[in-house]
């Protein structure tokens, strides 16, 4: 495969407490990731600026935000993410079919939307805590069909249910995945995590890598090194 083509399906998790962090982490990862993800710790941190300063250095953004807010609201968030020109900006399913498709208007086609189905932190076990009942894959399927019948771009779930999930969207959409551990990485926080060469031969498009990168003692060998992992799995495909 074209290595430039697997970059471009790396995204860089920015979990970075500030604008100095970020920068220095994203110096290192020049040429090695395609797209970097700004969620809610850098963003409330820095607002805009911090996707400002993404792009700036040519990277294609991806605002992590998970909009689950009344249609009204979320449809002016949305708006608003469209004047930033960010590539990516996901909200969650959980907010229904009323705010997904107030969220697709307001994108305008500029933007594509992605659907969160269930945060990769949360196992079978969770789920009555919070009032769901049945399977994690069964609830996760549940909402990408949602989001392919609200017209999203895409879902966000984890590696355990891209293939089933696959089968019940459109093939346009695209999967992007979270959850994402090389072999030997530790866990961390999340209970449904999958290897980026099984992600990606089950049919990911997309795979979101936070501190296998961030945390490893040279980050732009570890992409790299995650690229060809993809770029392997790309090939078998």
């Amino acid at each position: 495969m074209d290595l430039e083509q697997s970059r471009k399906r790396l995204i860089l998790a920015l979990d970075a407490p500030t604008l100095e962090a970020a920068s220095i982490l994203l110096d290192r990862v020049q040429g090695h990731v395609g797209m970097v993800k700004v969620g809610l710790e850098l963003f409330t941190a820095a607002g805009p600026e911090a996707v400002e300063q993404v792009k700036a250095r040519g990277f294609e953004v991806f605002l992590d935000l998970k909009l689950h807010d009344i249609p009204n609201t979320v449809a002016g968030a949305v708006r608003a993410a469209r004047t930033l020109g960010v590539s990516m900006l996901t909200v969650h399913t959980g907010g229904g079919r009323a705010m997904l498709e107030a969220a697709r208007d307001a994108a305008a086609g500029e933007i594509r939307l992605l659907g969160v189905t269930l945060l990769t932190s949360i196992g079978a076990e969770d789920l009555g805590d919070v009032g769901l009942e049945g399977a994690p894959l069964e609830l996760v399927l549940k909402r990408a069909r949602l989001a392919g019948e609200a017209g999203l771009g895409g879902i966000v779930c984890s590696p355990k249910e891209v293939r089933e999930a696959r089968r019940v969207i459109p093939e346009e959409m695209a999967i992007v995945t979270p959850g994402i551990r090389p072999q030997g990485a530790a866990m961390g926080d999340q209970k449904r995590a999958a290897t980026p060469e099984s992600a990606i031969a089950d049919g990911s498009d997309y795979l979101v890598i936070g501190r296998p990168i961030s945390g490893a003692d040279d980050p732009g060998e570890a992409a790299a090194g995650i690229v060809a992992m993809i770029d392997a799995a790309l090939t078998k495909r």
